[in-house]
Parts: C-alpha cells; structure tokens; sequence
C-alpha cells in the first residue's frame, strides 16, 4: 500500500493556496522543515513569518495578522500548539473568532522516540471543549491536503492535527472531503467502527480480520470532530445497533467522549473505546509503542467482537437495542 506523510501534503496545499490567494500567510515557530511550512516560505518568503522558539507570540501575531483581513496558518508541534499555547488560542483567536487555522503536526503515540513530552494525547480534548473552534483529524495525506483548502474557506478558528510518519493512503484525489461530514469507508452491518487520523487505515484492516470471522463491520472516517456528524452516526448505529471508536488520542476528551456523550443523550447502544488508556507515552519505535498501547487492526477486531456480545446483554435492568 502507498504511505505518504500528511505534514508533506499540509505543505503542497499550502503552496496551492498560496499560488490563489494573496492574503494566505504563514506562520511557524522554528519547525517550518517538520511541519512543512517551509515549502510555502520558499515559494511566498513575503508572506510567511518564522517567529523562532516563540509559539504564544506566534498566536498573538496569528491573531493581529487575521484582525488585518489575512487568512493565516499557524504551525508547531501538537503538544506546543495547543498545550504551551491554550489561553492564547482561548483569548486572542476562539472567543473573538479569530479567522487562525493553527495546524499540527507531530500528533500521538507514533512520533515515536521523542517520548511522552512530544507525544499529543490530549490536543484534540483540549481544543474539542474550546468555543468557536472547528477541530479535524484527516485520515491520511490526501485529506490532508483537501482539508488544507477546506479550512482556508471555511471563516473562523480551526484546530487540525497530522502525524510524524508516513501512514497509508486509502482515500483518493476524487473522494470528497467537507468539513462537518464523516464518510463511510465500508458498509456493513454488525457494528460501526468509528476512528479518526490514521486509526481510519488500521479500522479498514479490522474490518478484513472481522470478515475473515462472518462478522460485517461498517468502517467510518470522522474527520471532524467538531461539529459531530451525528447524522451519519446516527445512520449507521441504526443498521449496527453497537459501535467501537479508534483514535491515536487518550480515550477521554476526543473521539470516543464525543460518540459516547452522543449516546448518552440521543442512543442506547453499546460503546467500546480504542485509544490510549489516560497515561503518558514513552520512547520507542512507532509499531513498538501502537502495539503497547492497543492501537492495532487486532485490538480494534476484539472490541468490536466484544460490543457485538453486549447488543443483547441485559445491563442494570435493560437491554441493548436489538
């Protein structure tokens, strides 16, 4: 399979929109080789703005920039964007609607040997509960790039977070990307799989381990976070009637508190969620820590064989849905 590293797409769209656009700008802070900001310097030095190991000045300077009419892009590493930067974000681009797009690279476990200290767990919980902001996870280097341009039309404050490596590429140039909507990658029947980033492309491999045992999975790609496409995850719940999340993110305050605060209020189906268990990361290889921490093709086919049991499990005096 094709991998390709989403970092390096954010980068070509940027160039793009560059190209299209006079009042597309720049900004990083002292990272632009690993965020990929730097092939937009290359081409528009006038427009891009490298404000050095500064990254709340960078905020600061986003926000002025967009008070002026610009559409800017703001790029660090996830956990500088959004932990070192957070009352920034709040104050200067989310409550006045600032129109920022602060886009990160460098997201979860798979950074790898860098550790816990650069290894987001948290970027999408915090920047999910954040008013004003429009939070997207692209599942491979193709969306990458479409939501790239996405975001630059879409006014207001955006959070976007990509990974380090090269993930596989399972959506094409055709394939349409809106942000708001989720797409269902693979229909079925038995359960939903929900996930996010590139846990979208170890769903697709659960699914093919699920077939292999009679079971038909439905493989969903929520690439925006917020808002929810609830539409589409109340479709399929209604064909499934149990459901398994998958996020490269700590399973509380990203995708899985998202479905599961939908069910709460709206559904009364069964959830699993796959992610990393509310602890920090540590060095390693990418497979060595994805597999540590159960963020595998195998651990998704077990969940999801697992919610399927609890579909008629009596629970506290009720049954599942069947």
């Amino acid at each position: 399979m094709t991998t390709a590293a989403q970092r390096s797409y954010f980068g070509k769209a940027l160039v793009e929109l560059g190209r299209a656009r006079q009042d597309i700008v720049v900004l990083d802070a002292d990272l632009a080789t690993s965020t990929k900001t730097s092939d937009f310097a290359s081409a528009f030095p006038d427009r891009f703005f490298e404000v050095g190991i500064a990254e709340q000045n960078m905020i600061g300077t986003a926000a002025g920039l967009a008070a002026c009419g610009k559409t800017v892009f703001a790029s660090t590493f996830a956990v500088f964007a959004t932990g070192r930067c957070w009352d920034q974000i709040r104050q200067s681009i989310a409550y006045p609607g600032m129109n920022v797009k602060v886009v990160s690279t460098h997201c979860g476990i798979s950074v790898g040997g860098d550790g816990a200290s650069h290894q987001a767990l948290e970027d999408l919980s915090l920047m999910r509960t954040m008013p004003n902001m429009t939070v997207i996870s692209p599942a491979d280097a193709e969306e990458a790039f479409k939501a790239t341009l996405a975001m630059a039309d879409w006014h207001g404050p955006c959070y976007m977070r990509m990974g380090r490596a090269d993930f596989p590429l399972i959506t094409g140039k055709e394939d349409e990307f809106q942000i708001g909507k989720a797409n269902i990658m693979k229909e079925g029947k038995d359960v939903s799989i929900v996930a996010t980033g590139q846990m979208v492309a170890l769903a697709l491999d659960a699914a093919r381990i699920l077939k292999e045992g009679g079971v038909n999975a439905e493989v969903v790609n929520m690439s925006t976070l917020k808002p929810l496409d609830t539409e589409t995850l109340a479709d399929s719940l209604a064909r499934t009637r149990c459901v398994v999340t998958a996020e490269e993110h700590s399973i509380i305050g990203g995708l899985g508190s998202a479905v599961a605060e939908y069910l709460a209020e709206n559904e009364n189906y069964p959830l699993l969620r796959v992610g990393v268990k509310d602890s920090f990361g540590e060095s390693g290889t990418p497979d060595e820590l994805m597999h540590k921490y159960g963020l595998t093709a195998e651990n998704i086919a077990l969940s999801a064989k697992m919610v399927i049991g609890k579909k008629t499990k009596k629970r506290k005096g009720f049954l599942w849905r069947k």
